[in-house]
């Protein structure tokens, strides 16, 4: 059914919509801009090397990122392909992350299995939630004011499984920044005593470092949509600029956090092995923690 009017009470909406057209637009920008930055690095580390289960997933986060951003921009009547998109590269996230884990723990089994149980326990609820949302979810086609756009309605109950889902998310990274700082921690104690100690303790900063920053950028995320989806101010008033702002800064840290950093998460190791490989005293025997399918190779030190 389709709604044609020109009535001003629909002015709010159509304000809204505006509104938060500028904050899409900035996220696609954001994606964009970072896959110009680093597109020659990904020539080199991503394109020009073996392939491997990180480079399907490299690649499919990155241009996945662009996809999901430039869909946005259409409008809101690609909802559906919008919702199964960014629900598409949280899994691939966490495979990003059980792999990066599993390569910092030596390949432990114990690890791998642990990670790969809460991985799925957690992607399963998203699942689940997310197929009950698509079908209890409404549309209606309206052109207000010479306008075009398509209003969606979700079932009462879909916000709080969001925010349950966020929430087990968050528990899930909250696991995996403890596991990341806890063998780092261990390495750095284990290796101050040994000739390598300093070029792989430098590998484990550079994986922290990476981590924490997509860490922080997850939490900014949960919090924006926790607010969005829970606060009783927002739910009354859906048309205000606060509102409309609340809902901008959360998107854009939302492609920011999967499509950005996600990739990031590889490309920044990749990055740092490469550095020392060009350094022939130091590529000697190093110990490579980059994302191949076999990845504790043994160092002259005994590491």
């Amino acid at each position: 059914m389709t709604l044609v009017s020109d009535d001003p009470s629909y002015w709010p909406l159509i304000n809204s919509w505006r509104i938060c057209s500028y904050f899409v637009v900035a996220a696609f920008v954001a994606v964009t801009y970072d896959w110009a930055l680093t597109f020659g690095q990904e020539v080199e580390m991503v394109w020009r090397q073996r392939w491997s289960l990180m480079t399907v997933l490299y690649l499919s986060m990155r241009y996945l990122g662009i996809f999901f951003a430039f869909l946005e921009i259409l409008g809101r009547i690609l909802y559906l392909v919008v919702d199964w998109t960014s629900a598409v590269g949280v899994p691939m996230l966490c495979v990003i992350m059980t792999t990066r884990l599993h390569a910092m723990y030596q390949r432990s089994r114990r690890i791998l299995i642990f990670l790969v149980v809460m991985s799925l326990a957690v992607n399963i609820f998203d699942g689940v939630v997310m197929v009950m949302a698509t079908r209890n979810t409404s549309g209606e086609e309206l052109i207000l004011s010479c306008t075009y756009a398509c209003t969606i309605s979700y079932a009462d109950y879909t916000p709080l499984l969001t925010s349950i889902g966020w929430i087990l998310g968050a528990v899930w990274e909250v696991l995996a920044l403890c596991l990341a700082v806890w063998i780092a921690v261990k390495h750095f104690l284990e290796l101050r005593q040994h000739s390598a100690g300093g070029i792989i303790g430098d590998c484990f900063r550079a994986l922290i470092k990476s981590h924490v920053l997509y860490f922080v950028s997850y939490v900014a995320v949960s919090c924006f949509s926790l607010v969005v989806n829970l606060s009783p101010a927002i739910l009354a008033d859906p048309f205000s600029l606060e509102t409309q702002i609340c809902f901008g800064f959360r998107q854009i840290l939302q492609v920011i956090q999967s499509f950005v950093l996600g990739p990031r998460l590889i490309l920044s190791v990749r990055e740092y092995h490469a550095r020392l490989v060009a350094d022939s005293d130091a590529a000697t025997g190093m110990t490579s923690i980059a994302f191949q399918e076999r990845v504790h190779i043994s160092t002259g030190s005994g590491v």
